[in-house]
């Protein structure tokens, strides 16, 4: 096949999808590499590395689009390219399908095969563990009194205290910022709804960590003593409802901080808008939100390098082996197929959008196979279910 590293356009987003080492990885199975020029640029990897790992330097997005069977990046596909994909085309990337109608339909109408990144990783994306730890130094950046927050040092100094941070969720996203904040000395309370969770947390860190169940009625006990709230629950799209509604940003103190990593809209956080790392902040009720959706660009080289190397044999096997193959050997990849020739397969974005779905077992024909197992991606379950 021809395989495309495109160059990322979201605005503040650094990173790449394939460093040199991947490039090589797939010229030797045999592959054709192109790379948008400056792809890596960003990130610290050079045209040159490329070149030498064997990477053709192409100067367009159009001519990536035109000459590629197979195309990969980090982020959503932007507008401009949805005139650009073409029939039996296949695209991995960070889709986030239920919450884009616009990209889903462009998808379908070119009858591309197209796989959400997000949904294909076993153990949790390391995009995830990046946003954990790096969003928790960016809400205590938000905390300085220069950028509007109340200015409490996270460990504390003598004959002060340190600061109480409350984490929502306790994913890979949430104990990869419990894990910073906790070593660097704040006062920590994960909330999540398992038990099992909560209990590991406290195993881990020899109860030095505190535990609660998640509810709205424990949050607000706790937000007039919280200095700083992580958001990392991965909230239903389906829910109307909020962990945090406005109101209760009056329960926190002036110059407290919400990062809102899992950065959804009509998420767990009413207060939520969306911000850039050139603008990252925003001030309601007093209450510093940090809200930027790709926490992870801030530090595109370690991002890059981590991400490629989790995707690559994904990537590797659809190559080498065909989108059927791939995703017999893969439920985690079978799973994260998103649109197959002009039908929907994914289940998250049918019940949200109101679509009818494939299961992507039906769409492919593997039905009889001895299929690799994987959980469904989310909760959100769709009856809108078409047989082939």
């Amino acid at each position: 096949m021809v395989f495309g590293v495109l160059k990322d356009k979201k605005v503040g987003e650094y990173r790449v999808i394939m460093t040199p080492l991947e490039v090589a990885a797939i010229k030797d199975d045999g592959h054709t590499v192109l790379v948008q020029k400056d792809a890596g640029a960003l990130a610290g990897f050079t045209n040159e590395q490329y070149e030498k790992e064997g990477g053709e330097i192409v100067e367009t997005t159009e001519e990536m689009y035109e000459r590629c069977d197979f195309i990969a990046k980090v982020k959503e596909i932007e507008e401009n390219e949805y005139k650009l994909l073409k029939e039996n085309q296949i695209i991995y990337t960070c889709i986030h399908p239920a919450a884009h109608k616009e990209q889903v339909q462009a998808i379908l109408d070119s009858k591309c095969i197209a796989f959400t990144a997000e949904d294909s990783h076993r153990f949790g994306s390391v995009n995830c563990e990046a946003a954990g730890k790096q969003g928790a130094l960016m809400g205590l950046q938000a905390m300085l009194t220069i950028n509007g927050g109340k200015g409490k040092f996270v460990s504390g100094l003598a004959g002060a205290p340190g600061m109480k941070v409350l984490i929502l969720g306790g994913g890979l996203v949430g104990r990869s910022a419990l894990q910073v904040l906790h070593s660097l000395g704040a006062w920590c309370t994960v909330m999540d709804v398992n038990y099992g969770t909560l209990r590991d947390i406290g195993k881990t860190y020899n109860e030095k960590v505190n535990t609660q169940l998640s509810t709205k009625q424990n949050i607000k006990k706790l937000l007039p003593e919280t200095d700083m709230v992580i958001n990392c629950v991965k909230w239903p799209k389906e829910r109307k409802d909020y962990l945090i509604e406005r109101d209760m940003l009056n329960l926190m103190e002036k110059g407290s901080v919400i990062v809102d990593i899992s950065n959804d809209t009509d998420g767990a956080i009413e207060s939520f808008r969306e911000t850039t790392h050139a603008h990252p902040t925003y001030i309601e009720n007093g209450v510093v939100h940090y809200c930027v959706s790709n926490i992870p660009g801030a530090i595109a080289n370690s991002t890059s390098v981590a991400y490629a190397a989790s995707v690559l044999p994904h990537i590797q096997s659809i190559l080498n082996s065909g989108v059927k193959s791939a995703c017999i050997k893969d439920g985690f990849l079978r799973r994260s197929l998103t649109a197959y020739k002009g039908y929907l397969t994914h289940e998250e974005t049918s019940a949200i959008q109101n679509r009818p779905w494939v299961r992507p077992e039906d769409v492919l024909h593997i039905q009889g196979e001895k299929l690799d197992p994987a959980p469904p991606a989310t909760s959100t379950r769709s009856a809108n279910l078409l047989s082939i």
